[in-house]
């Protein structure tokens, strides 16, 4: 029997609507049908619209947007580009020891990334001309799964009680990933005694196109720079403070961002609401079954603190997208078998594990009152801060 689709992706956010454009865009892929299926798919956010969810976009990242057509429907003033980032310990100072500094320029590059709004990123996604004529969007959201792998069919049952098949289909669905419990694919998870509290503040000392992040002992603090002088805000700390913080008046939420901020920016005005999510390490054991692959946080689920959720969940659809090229160019008939899915997860499960553990043990030194630690940590930063070429590993690696 002939599916309904070839390749069918659940969940349309930024990873989903990614990988479908870099699968509409690939010339190997013409002769494929894709589906989409996402209860929410976005429209055009109105001018002026503010979305307090925003992603630090690295270098390796914008190429694979680029290659799905999204990138290039950015305006100007809706991607904002940082060109420095300052991190330092709560027992420090931005200008004392205990602080490290990165800079564009001591990479030959002209930005270290761009921070983007996740709205308007999705739509910028949505409108790329490969996505438009070659993807269908199907309005609802997954009710079931059912695979068969003998005749190579795959089933989604939607919400509106549409059966659909598929010969292969993606799971892009975020961590509380439905099609992954409906797969069987397990998960090791933690969660982090952490939420983050996000929102968007005016400063009254510029934020110089500086990233800016504290590590305090409930949790980092960062400051994001956004194109028209705001900074967005990513504070993650205990849950029952991050309540607090969003429960609070404007004026003591702005005197408690201050402190915590260490008064390096100055008064704060708050300019956006507040909102607050839980924080979690997920990393599941497998990424694919037969028929059935994940993508993005489907498949890890990352702390903040690094920005590289996302991107490593941009990696994912670059992988997936090359190695299902790569399949149909060799085995025309074969191309979703399971063989050229676990090639695509020995790619990505390694580095994925490597960036989840790595960060977690970062959050682990930092977000700690131990005077024990407190003596290393500044040393380790002031020792990272005075090597010019660990610092350019550390970005090099950041970048992608």
């Amino acid at each position: 029997m002939k599916p309904d689709y070839d390749i069918l992706i659940i969940g349309g956010g930024l990873v989903g609507a990614c990988v479908a454009g870099l699968l509409a865009a690939s010339q190997p892929l013409a002769g494929l049908k894709l589906g989409v299926v996402e209860a929410n798919p976005p429209s055009q956010p109105p001018p002026g619209a503010i979305d307090i969810r925003v992603s630090a976009i690295s270098h390796a990242s914008q190429k694979i947007l680029r290659t799905a057509g999204g990138w290039q429907q950015l305006a100007p003033d809706q991607t904002s580009a940082y060109v420095e980032m300052v991190v330092w310990d709560a027992t420090s100072h931005p200008d004392r020891k205990g602080s490290i500094h990165f800079s564009a320029a001591n990479t030959g590059e002209p930005d270290l990334g761009h921070i983007v709004e996740n709205r308007r990123l999705q739509w910028a996604l949505y409108s790329a001309p490969a996505f438009r004529e070659r993807v269908v969007l199907l309005r609802a959201s997954l009710a079931g799964l059912t695979f068969d792998e003998g005749q190579g069919l795959n089933t989604a049952t939607l919400s509106d009680g549409r059966r659909v098949t598929a010969r292969l289909i993606v799971g892009a669905d975020g961590a509380t990933s439905q099609s992954r419990s409906l797969a069987g694919i397990d998960v090791t998870a933690r969660r982090y005694n952490q939420s983050a509290v996000v929102t968007h503040v005016q400063t009254e000392r510029p934020h110089r196109q500086t990233a800016w992040q504290r590590f305090l002992p409930a949790g980092p603090l960062a400051f994001l720079p956004l194109a028209d002088g705001r900074s967005s805000i990513v504070w993650s700390t205990g849950p029952e403070h991050a309540d607090q913080l969003v429960a609070m008046s404007a004026d003591d939420f702005e005197r408690a961002l201050q402190v915590a901020s260490d008064d390096v920016f100055g008064g704060i005005k708050l300019d956006a609401p507040r909102a607050r999510f839980p924080l979690q390490f997920m990393h599941t054991r497998e990424y694919c079954r037969p028929g059935f692959v994940l993508v993005g946080d489907a498949a890890h689920a990352i702390h903040p603190l690094a920005g590289q959720g996302v991107n490593l969940g941009f990696a994912d659809c670059a992988a997936l997208a090359e190695t299902l090229a790569e399949s149909v160019l060799a085995s025309p008939a074969g191309w979703a078998d399971r063989r050229w899915l676990r090639r695509y997860e020995r790619w990505r499960k390694r580095d994925n594990l490597l960036a989840l553990t790595v960060v977690d043990a970062i959050g682990r030194l930092f977000s700690n009152d131990d005077p024990r630690l407190k003596f290393f940590r500044k040393a380790g930063l002031d020792m990272l801060d005075r090597s010019a070429f660990a610092k350019r590993i550390l970005i090099s690696e950041a970048s992608g």
